[in-house]
Formats: structure tokens, sequence, C-alpha cells
């Protein structure tokens, strides 16, 4: 489909226009040389050529560089998608030039609420707007960048060659029990009209549109993410990955160590109610009870008088609020609690803040040694009772407390346990739970299974039946993909179901089993599913009989890196290594664990400010592109600041590579019509040429990409000061370059007599013996004040360089009258004698 056949209205174009900004880009002083020529030409070149094919099956030297696909939707690439895929590129042509067959595809995450939300916001039918999408994405934009794509294994989830494999996945997690429908309070995004995984909440609101979340009982399917907690928490521990993402994924997961127990239910022998705490040295605090508002006791022990004032308090509670904006709400059931050691009675209440899926769905209210239940003791005029200080002699006032004291210390007022460290009294409570049955030590995660229901049309069907006698049936793996019907009805109705419930043909089926008459689920499947797996499909994506084909996988698999943003630390990189266990424990994986390595770009801002539709200052790729050429604004993004880091975007700061880009380029024409160029270097010139590869390489390698930049802008500055330039410096030059401005790299090679592509080139070796220096200036410090200054030859011996610092007239002078406590030497820097 072309833009020219598409209305103007909705092509990706049309929507990133924004006229302030493309004006801004044009008053920045453009490349003088002719970049849309020769850019055009080696795209086509490249593709005519292959250049970027791996034989994935010959291959020497696999090396598996991924980076995370784009959701085709909204107004095109943003410019952080860019500086991901440059980053993500620039390590993989680095890869390349040093010997690796690399492989570096891309694809297309295209189901999900991201494409149908802008369908329906552009009233275009889903499947029309994303094959649309999907080709403005590729050949307007990510064959523009100049990455060394592999298009030859695209993967797009729609395709029902793709999805085909998605379902089957789930028919195999059904089998191995890790797959369950049941009855829960899920989150309900009333504008997305669908639920959402608890990764995809974010402060009581929807990560997608912002919306407050709320609360609803539906049967919705699960995956057994929960019971993977343990491992996923402790393979952390031997992870190649970025720390802060593997900090917020052991945040996320949150372990705690505590105490379950039981407490018996007043004028109800026989019923208990269990709840978790981890600070069991805190028990004696205890002077309430909450329960999660719909937890299975509240029925049985309401008492009668506070039934309708429960009934009501649930149906109410149902907005995930953000913490900014929440205030502490429940309801008395009227029940008590006996307190284990006490025997006083404790008041039971339901509160919002407890949640079901944590612990035992119950906690025992401490308030004045925890934040959030000071609040509710506030809100609902409750006691509150201090009985860990951080010393015995402390005194806290319980009743103008405004803060809880959260920290251990020593126990009061907790009968024999008084005087103890809390340590000593949680080990000691323990213990006495422990002898007398009534409770257990216990590890608890925050975790919990992952919801991946969608009550929307644009996603995978579920592949389950329903039949009357055998209950849930999956599809027969020889009948999928379970097509997804194309239909006018796709608008979500709010309703709980699916627009698919309404298409009869679909909706009514035979079983598998009996061949009785049955349905079809209508839910379709989260698209964090479809992109849990893409990277085992994309060695496989010509395989029609297996989603990944073993020995492909076995040679090429796991990744070797991965390179995308921390934001998904808990969505796509969360689900990605749980579906690998998974499948690994169902014995259709032999690794465990998806990434070798992975890295975690920064995130762009603007000016200071984030970017945001809301601010104005978003950045549409495509200007630049077309104003200065992909290569400027690739180098640009790698130069804003360290890669893993946030870097500030600015027009300022541009024009400083362009202006590289001219010199370079008017320096390696001149170098061309040079006579000079076969001369051997000097000491001083090689001395140079090497001590440029060795930063260049180690910076590239660890992803400081800026600084490698700057190492490159130092030696062009030596290279246009020098009288004459040889072959082997303007090589080296547009060698090390090419990673990061593979286009005008390419250009220069060719004209510089090189008939293959400087892609293929092999990246250079330093060698160590070059950089040393015949001789060394070395400052003397006097008690770390730099006191002179001695050039000695580079071989000296340490104890003859010690012996030259302190045998200079000044020194002697400093020195005079002073014992000598010790001379520091730091190789090649300087030298600092110590005094008394």
């Amino acid at each position: 489909m072309s833009e020219a056949r598409f209305p103007a209205a909705v092509t990706g174009a049309a929507l990133s226009s924004d006229a302030a900004l493309e004006q801004a880009v044009k008053r920045i002083r453009a490349p003088k040389y002719d970049f849309a020529r020769f850019e055009a030409k080696w795209r086509a070149r490249w593709e005519e050529q292959k250049l970027y094919q791996v034989d994935l099956q010959q291959a020497q030297r696999p090396y598996y560089n991924l980076m995370m696909f784009p959701y085709p939707s909204a107004e095109g690439l943003h410019v952080g998608n860019f500086y991901s895929y440059v980053g993500s590129d620039v390590h993989g042509r680095l890869m390349a030039m040093q010997g690796h067959d690399v492989f570096e595809p891309m694809g297309f995450d295209a189901f999900g609420i991201h494409s149908e939300n802008f369908a329906i916001k552009r009233g275009i039918h889903p499947r029309i707007l994303t094959a649309h999408n999907v080709e403005h994405f590729r050949e307007q934009q990510l064959k523009r960048m100049g990455n060394r794509f592999d298009w030859l294994h695209e993967v797009n989830t729609t395709d029902p060659a793709y999805y085909r494999w998605t379902q089957w996945i789930f028919v195999q997690l059904f089998k191995g029990g890790l797959a369950e429908r049941k009855a829960a309070p899920v989150n309900w995004c009333p504008k997305d009209k669908t639920v959402l995984a608890d990764e995809q909440v974010i402060n009581g609101r929807c990560e997608r549109c912002d919306s407050v979340v709320e609360r609803r009982w539906l049967e919705q399917w699960f995956l057994k993410l929960a019971s993977y907690a343990p491992r996923l928490l402790d393979n952390l521990d031997n992870l190649d990955w970025t720390e802060r993402v593997k900090s917020i994924q052991r945040n996320w997961i949150g372990r705690s160590e505590g105490l379950e127990f039981q407490m018996e239910i007043a004028g109800k022998a026989g019923t208990f109610v269990e709840v978790y705490t981890t600070r069991p040295d805190t028990i004696f605090g205890m002077t309430f009870v909450a329960l999660a508002p719909h937890h299975a006791l509240v029925a049985e022990i309401t008492a009668p008088a506070y039934q309708d004032s429960v009934r009501a308090y649930q149906e109410t509670v149902n907005s995930l609020r953000t913490r900014q904006e929440q205030t502490m709400t429940g309801a008395f059931t009227g029940a008590y609690a006996i307190h284990p050691f006490s025997g006083e009675h404790i008041p039971i209440w339901i509160a919002d803040f407890v949640l079901e899926g944590y612990g035992a769905g119950a906690i025992m209210g401490v308030p004045a040694h925890d934040e959030r239940d000071l609040a509710f003791a506030r809100q609902e005029q409750l006691p509150v009772r201090v009985v860990v200080q951080s010393s015995a002699e402390q005194v806290i006032d319980a009743g103008t407390m405004t803060e809880a004291f959260t920290q251990p210390g020593v126990l009061v007022n907790s009968g024999v346990y008084t005087g103890m460290s809390s340590a000593q009294a949680r080990a000691a409570i323990c213990e006495w739970f422990e002898g007398r049955q009534l409770g257990k030590r216990s590890v608890k995660y925050r975790l919990r299974d992952w919801l991946i229901s969608r009550q929307r049309y644009w996603g995978p069907p579920i592949p389950i039946i329903y039949c009357p006698e055998h209950g849930a049936v999956p599809v027969p793996e020889d009948q999928l993909p379970v097509l997804l019907p194309d239909v006018e009805q796709w608008m979500p109705t709010g309703t709980g179901v699916s627009p698919l419930a309404a298409i009869e043909s679909f909706v009514n089926t035979t079983c598998p089993v009996c061949g009785q008459p049955a349905r079809r689920e209508t839910d379709v499947s989260d698209n964090f599913l479809d992109s849990a797996w893409y990277y085992l499909r994309y060695p496989s994506s010509a395989d029609q009989n297996h989603a990944w084909d073993p020995e492909m996988t076995r040679r090429w698999l796991p990744v070797d890196m991965c390179i995308g943003g921390a934001d998904h630390s808990v969505l796509h990189l969360m689900y990605v290594r749980f579906i690998a266990m998974a499948l690994h424990d169902l014995g259709l994986l032999e690794f465990s664990e998806p990434f070798r390595r992975f890295r975690a770009n920064g995130m762009i801002t603007r000016d200071g400010a984030k970017i945001s539709k809301s601010r104005g200052n978003m950045i549409n790729p495509d200007h630049y592109v077309k104003h200065l050429g992909a290569d400027a604004f690739r180098m640009y993004l790698m130069f804003m600041g360290p890669y893993e880091a946030d870097g500030d975007f600015s027009d300022r700061g541009i024009g400083g590579v362009v202006r590289f880009l001219d010199r370079t380029w008017q320096l390696v024409l001149q170098h061309s019509q040079s006579t000079a160029a076969r001369q051997s270097l000097t000491r001083d010139a090689r001395r140079m040429l090497h001590v440029t590869i060795k930063r260049v390489t180690e910076d590239m390698q660890a992803f400081k990409y800026n600084t490698a930049i700057a190492t490159l802008m130092e030696y062009l500055n030596a290279l246009v000061r020098k009288a004459h330039t040889t072959d082997q410096e303007i090589e080296t030059l547009l060698v090390l370059l090419a990673p990061i401005a593979p286009f005008i790299t390419e250009e220069l090679w060719e004209q510089t007599g090189h008939a293959s592509s400087i892609h293929i080139a092999s990246w250079p070796t330093y060698d160590p013996e070059a950089i040393q220096q015949e001789t060394l200036w070395l400052p003397i410090q006097v008690d770390g004040r730099v006191r002179d200054r001695i050039e000695v030859p580079a071989d000296t011996p340490e104890a003859a360089i010690k012996q030259q610092a302190i045998s200079t007239t000044r020194i002697q002078n400093f020195i005079a009258n002073r014992s000598i406590q010790n001379i520091i030497y730091v190789a090649g820097r300087l030298i600092n004698v110590v005094t008394r």
C-alpha cells in the first residue's frame, strides 16, 4: 500500500507533521554534502547485495543482536525508538566488523490496544490501518535510519503464520497446567474497556491512557507467573543485565519473609482468620485487623447490623486511585479477632488498601509501626499503640505521632518480649507460634499471576472451546490458528465481553472431545504474550512446521545481546523471562533465560523536560533525517551522553555533529587528491592512531558512544592540522566512524578507491607498543601539592624515577628540614613525596 493510495489524513507523515518543529529543524545548517543522494544509493545497494542477510545455517560465529520491535501505531517511530535502535545497531555493526556473523532482525508488535486505540481514534478498521502503519514504519522510517536490519526474517504478530504459534504456546501452557481460568478481582480500564495486568497499572492508572483503573470481579485467563517468582528473583543474581532493570524486577517480585498465623474469631469457635506480617515483633501493637474488601471470610463473619454497610462498601470500592489522590477507607464488619497473646478482642475491618492476592488477603493493623496502618487508623479514629522504640529510654507519644516508627529497635509494652531487640523478638515470637502450631514462618512474593484476557477485538483469539460436558478444552493443534474474523463491528463494548461474542459463526463450534455443540472463548490474548517469544521466531520465521526449529534455535539462542528501554522492566522483560522458563520446564527449550546480556538505554528529555504531547516538545525523527541526514541524527543521538544514562536533546547541540561530518567529508576528498597519501607514519602520528583505536574500541564496547565520538573528533582535529594525511589514517578514521555514521563512511570509502563495503572491513586493533611514549612528563607532589616536574625516558625503572624526583632543586627546597615518610609513584602519571 503506497502513501499516494492511502488517505493523507491518516498517513504517518501527516500524523507526525508539526509545522513549528519542521521550521525549527530547517533553521539548523544542513550538511554541505549531498546526503540524500548517497543515502538512497546505499540503501538500494545494501538491499540488492543482501549485505545484512546472514546465512543462519552456515554462520561460523553467530551473534544474535536483538532490539525490541515497535508498536506500529500512533504517529510513527518516536525519538526514543530511534535512540534505542541506533545504539543497538552501532553495537551490531561493531561486532560484525570484529568478525561475528551478526543477525539483527526487525518486526512489528502489531496486535493490541496501542494499535486498536489508534484505529478507534482514526475511525479506520485496525486491520487496514495497522497494515498501512507497518509499511510506513518499515519503508519511511526503519529503512532510512541506516540500521543493518535483516528484513528476510521480518515478523508481524498479526500474521496468522505468527499468531498460530502464539496460540500454540498458550495450548502448551494450558496442557502443562500453567494457564487457568478463574474468577478474580481484576484491573478494569474504563476508557480502553478491557482488563489490564498488574504490570500495566502505574500508581492506580492505566499505563497506556492514564485513566483511573477500576476493580471488577470477572472470570479471566491467567498464566501462573507467581509460581515462578522464586526463580525469576534468584536468577537475577547471575544475569549480565543492566543493574537498574534487575533492581526494578527485584522490587516488583517483592520477596518478603514473615509470619503467617491464625486468630480465632470471637463468638465463632473454630473459625479463624489467617494473617501475614513481616513484622511479628510489632504484634503487641495490633489495634485492628483489615481484610481485603472481597475476602472469603467477610460474608461469614460480618455481624447482621453491619451487613448493609459492608455490602455497600464492597460495591463502591472499585477504584485504584493514585497514591497522591488516595484516602484510606474501610468498613467495620462488627466482628472481632482474639489476640493470640493478650486475648484482647481486635476489631475486624475491610479496607481498600489490602490486596486480595498478597499474603493472606488480611493484615494485622499496627498503626504505630506502618505508614498505611497509621493513615487508616487516623482516618477511622482507631487506637495507636507504640511497641517498638529506638531504645528502651526513648518515649514516643502515640497520640501525637504523625509518622510511623518503622525501623527495628527495642520492644516495649510487649509482655515477656519487652526489652528484646526486634531481631530477638521476631525469632522468639515465631517459635511461640510454631511450637503451638498456630503459625509458621513464611516467604511471600508480591508478584501475581499474569492476566492475559482482553475484552477487545484486535488480538489473537484465545484457543479454548467450552463444552458443557468436558469444560475448557484446547483447540487441537492441527486446527490452529483460530483466525480472527474480519468483521465490521469491532469496537470494544465495555460490557466485559469481547466484540467477538456477538459473532455467532465464530462462537458456535463443536467440542474436539465429544463432537457436541460448544462455544469458543471470545477474549483475545494480551499482546505482551505475542512479544514474549518473538525472539524465538526470528531465526525460524520461514518454518511452517515449528514455532522454532530446534537446530536453528540451538545455534543462535539464547540472544547474545538485547537492548531496549528500562520502562519494560516488569512488562516485556519479566514476561519474556517467564515464558522462556515455562517452555524450558515443558521440555520445549534447552535454556531458561532468553538473553545472555541485556542493556537498557537511557530516556531522552528535551531541553531538560520530559518529552510529551502535553508539553508540545515532541521530537519527530523524520524532520531531522530529511533535513540533516540519517548519519547526523544518528551521531547526535549517540553523542548526547552515556547511552545507558538519560540524555537531553537540544537543537543547539546537533550543529557540532554536522560540522564534524562536513569536515570529515572535506578532509577525505582532499586526501584522495594528495600525492603524499602513502607516506609512512611518524612515531607521533602512529602513536596517535593507535591511541585513537584503543579508546574508540573500548568506549564502544562499553556503550560509551559519546566519548568514542569525542575521541574521533579529537583525531579529526589532529589530522586536519597535519600537512599531509596517509591512507592508513584516513581509512582508520572511516572504519572507526562507520558503525555510527554508516552512509557517509560507505560513500567516502568508495570514493577512496575501495570496491567492497566498509561494513565488511575488519575492525582495527591497536598495537600496545605503539601507544607507549618515548618520554614521560611527570608532576612531582609534596604532600599532595604539585611542586615540580621531570622528564624521564618511558622505560626508566621506578626506583630511578623516585630518586630523580627528590633530587631536583625545587623539591630539595620543599623537603628541607623534613623527613620523607613515603614516595608514591603512580605509573606514568605522577610522584607524590609524603613527609612528616
